[in-house]
């Protein structure tokens, strides 16, 4: 991981959120899908705002997009930013995304701006020769992103909302479990809220999909050391332990992560008061 002063490219208004770009030169070498970027915002906050990398590219000086949903003040204040602006950034951070080895049709979900880091998976995924369907969803119209982007990187596109304002009404389980049902489909990705990628997780293993998932929990230091974005996660051993979402992930295992657990320390896990007690 790298940290730079960036500097500010564009900043301009998409649907109900923003996209961002700026040049962090050294930065973009490194990136792989699922890496998300650290960014500090105004002298009020002191702890960085995490944002999935939608982009990047070795060109003009090592632009980085994203995709920014202004919900608090330090999220208000990044999106009143000017082209020629300084923020300070800390990039690529996490576990991206596992490619497969060997072609095979996979289906990307993404709900709400989390869609936004698929569109260059579902590019690394064709290059390899895997087949790519990707389903969209959103509460509502307003909330969708990168629609016409998913078509265009994809071999099919889904859109959902729960209203029905676009696309099918329901959720992106509905297209998901018809998609997974033909049984050509093995590897799931998704991105977006912890409350869709529980149930992408459980209809993927319904199926015998392999599902990966970059989780959307809290993330304040984004480099492992405050501990606050833990959640309980099952290793390779069988035994759950509370691992960091920011350096263990964001992206798991989908039948990894305890997800009804999310927000706790279930008492079997590793180092638990209860477990010493045992």
């Amino acid at each position: 991981m790298i940290q730079a002063d960036a500097e500010i490219l564009s900043v301009r208004r998409d649907g109900a959120y923003y996209h961002m770009s700026f040049a962090a030169p050294g930065i973009a070498d490194g990136f792989r899908p699922g890496h998300f970027v650290a960014i500090a915002v105004d002298d009020a906050h002191i702890l960085r705002r995490a944002f999935s990398i939608r982009s990047a590219s070795t060109k003009a000086g090592g632009a980085l997009q994203i995709i920014v949903s202004p919900k608090g003040p330090g999220t208000q204040w990044l999106v009143r930013r000017r082209a020629g602006d300084i923020i300070n950034v800390i990039a690529p951070l996490g576990q991206p995304f596992r490619l497969p080895t060997e072609p095979v049709p996979c289906v990307l979900v993404g709900g709400g701006y989390g869609v936004a880091p698929l569109f260059e998976l579902a590019n690394q995924l064709r290059a390899r020769g895997c087949g790519v369907e990707i389903i969209v969803g959103a509460g509502d119209a307003a909330r969708l992103h990168g629609v016409v982007e998913a078509r265009r990187v994809s071999d099919a596109v889904h859109v959902t909302t729960d209203d029905g304002s676009a696309g099918e009404q329901g959720r992106v389980t509905d297209p998901l479990r018809r998609i997974l049902a033909e049984g050509r489909h093995p590897a799931v990705y998704a991105c977006g809220p912890m409350a869709m990628l529980q149930a992408v997780s459980e209809v993927s293993a319904e199926f015998g999909a392999v599902a990966q998932c970059a989780v959307e929990e809290s993330m304040a230091c984004g480099v492992g050391v405050c501990m606050t974005c833990v959640l309980p996660v099952i290793g390779d051993d069988g035994v759950t332990r509370m691992v960091r979402s920011c350096t263990e992930g964001p992206v798991f295992f989908g039948d990894r992560v305890r997800w009804s657990d999310v927000g706790t320390v279930p008492a079997d896990t590793l180092g638990s008061p209860e477990a010493r007690d045992d």
